[in-house]
């Protein structure tokens, strides 16, 4: 989940955290992170629209920039983070909980932005709920052991096998991302028969492969809807800037309102902002599924996560609530 690299990265990033507070404070460039795909919507209207700067500007401070820079992946947006090349970072539950406690409180969570369910897809007819599985069958997730959906299946396990037994599925998933996980299945590959998705590519799998079907949802597995995407950054930028971070939660608020009232606009900004081909009417149809409205901008299932992580060792700290790892700007609003 972090890397050795990580932890020396720590050491620089928080001796010059200061020096780009104090240059956010002065109304100048602040630095955020973006991914592509639906989860990351919120995101994307907040740049289009640049709300944290009309935010920032209603809390008496006027000229704040933001840019936003693109990453691939979780990983990199924390190398980022840690080495101070960045401000502000939005993306998943593990991630967050484990800069949390690497850095001891020093990396927290400003407010979430999405929550929408998770899927594993098979298209092997035997397969149709998780005891199913067997030695042998590979299960497609995008980093083995520590992403979200690797972390869903030892949940998974735990709850099917018993705490002791929480790894029983880890020698069966194999790493893959999603788009190639998706060609995989859609082509009838011998081994990958089975891809614990995210959207839209669950969606396009279950139109698309005439035998692919669900067998477990993540709602399922934590028991609630599960945060996908929050925003999060250091507590000394936080501490020095607190109107960029009270403008930051103003624009996830009207970000999610906006998208939710109109919904069409907002998927013509991701289309404009990630170059994602695919037709306003297709994610438009993605976004009729169920859960996948889901944007709330308080934490979800995050505490089933701290949990887990904390008993097999992934995170030394054990958190008695999700207002450790989250900063005291979200801390009046419901979460888990």
């Amino acid at each position: 989940m972090i890397s050795r690299r990580h932890a020396l990265a720590l050491g620089a990033a928080f001796a010059i955290a200061p020096q780009r507070a104090a240059l956010a404070q002065a109304g100048k460039e602040v630095s955020i992170s973006r991914q592509p795909g639906i989860l990351y919507m919120p995101t994307h209207v907040i740049e289009k629209q640049k709300l944290i700067e009309k935010h920032a500007e209603k809390l008496g401070l006027p000229g704040v920039t933001t840019k936003w820079m693109s990453f691939s992946n979780g990983g990199a947006q924390q190398d980022a983070l840690l080495s101070s090349s960045v401000d502000i970072i939005n993306t998943g539950t593990g991630p967050l909980l484990v800069l949390w406690d690497k850095t001891r409180g020093k990396v927290k969570g400003v407010v979430a932005s999405s929550a929408q369910p998770l899927l594993l897809i098979s298209r092997d007819p035997r397969i149709k709920a998780l005891k199913d599985f067997q030695d042998g069958d590979k299960i497609a997730v995008p980093t083995v052991r520590v992403s979200t959906q690797a972390i869903l299946l030892q949940l998974a396990a735990s709850q099917l096998y018993g705490p002791e037994n929480w790894n029983k599925f880890d020698p069966l998933t194999v790493q893959l991302g999603h788009p190639d996980a998706f060609v995989a299945m859609k082509n009838g590959s011998h081994e990958v028969k089975n891809h614990f998705a995210a959207p839209p590519f669950q969606t396009y799998e279950l139109k698309q492969i005439p035998e692919a079907h669900i067998v477990a949802n993540s709602a399922d597995i934590i028991g609630s809807p599960l945060s996908q995407g929050q925003f999060m950054t250091t507590t000394a930028f936080a501490e020095a800037n607190p109107k960029i971070i009270q403008a930051l939660r103003n624009a996830a608020e009207e970000a999610k309102t906006f998208i939710e009232t109109d919904t069409a606009a907002a998927v013509e900004i991701y289309r404009e902002v990630t170059g994602d081909k695919t037709s306003k009417e297709d994610i438009l149809e993605v976004l009729k599924q169920p859960g996948m409205m889901e944007w709330n901008i308080y934490p979800q299932g995050t505490m089933k996560f701290a949990d887990h992580l904390n008993r097999i060792g992934a995170i030394k700290t054990k958190a008695t609530s999700w207002k450790d790892y989250y900063l005291p700007v979200a801390h009046d609003l419901p979460g888990s």
